[in-house]
């Protein structure tokens, strides 16, 4: 089986590998993208990506996923993670694993990143090792649903 995932970003995450490289790297998002498409065929996922800086635009995108079925979303909603109720009511349409991505560890930095709106919502949260972390969350989110039609199974 091959699994939908969609990769959402979010708010001036589309000027990755230009801003502040000591936190986020130099890596772009375009460069992400191909290595989450690359990641998903040795995975059997089907990795889509999408970045809008429009909060509704977002909302909009997840109400699409939820229409469309998707397995799983990644999401890096940049500042909304932590004040954007509207992004995370659509969130809490979807009946599928969400994993909440962050480049750096939000945990070590201002006071106000340390609080995730999204975080009674998702399945769990990767941040802290750079484009890695985005990685790290397709792993995590193909093995939920590998557990989970293992369970259906049984």
């Amino acid at each position: 089986m091959t699994y939908k995932i969609l990769t959402l970003n979010g708010v001036n995450l589309n000027m990755f590998g230009k801003r502040d490289p000591a936190q986020y790297g130099t890596a772009t998002l375009a460069e992400i993208d191909a290595q989450l498409v690359a990641l998903g065929k040795e995975l059997d996922a089907d990795v889509e990506s999408f970045q809008t800086n429009i909060e509704g635009v977002m909302c909009e995108r997840i109400h699409k996923a939820f229409a469309d079925g998707v397995d799983a979303v990644l999401i890096n909603a940049g500042a909304w993670t932590h004040y954007s109720y509207g992004i995370r009511d659509a969130l809490a349409i979807l009946t599928c694993p969400i994993v909440e991505v962050h480049m750096s560890n939000i945990h070590a930095r201002e006071a106000f990143r340390h609080h995730s709106v999204f975080g009674e919502i998702v399945k769990g949260s990767v941040c802290g090792f750079g484009a890695d972390s985005y990685l790290l969350a397709l792993r995590a989110a193909v093995s939920a649903l590998s557990a989970a039609a293992k369970a259906k199974s049984a």
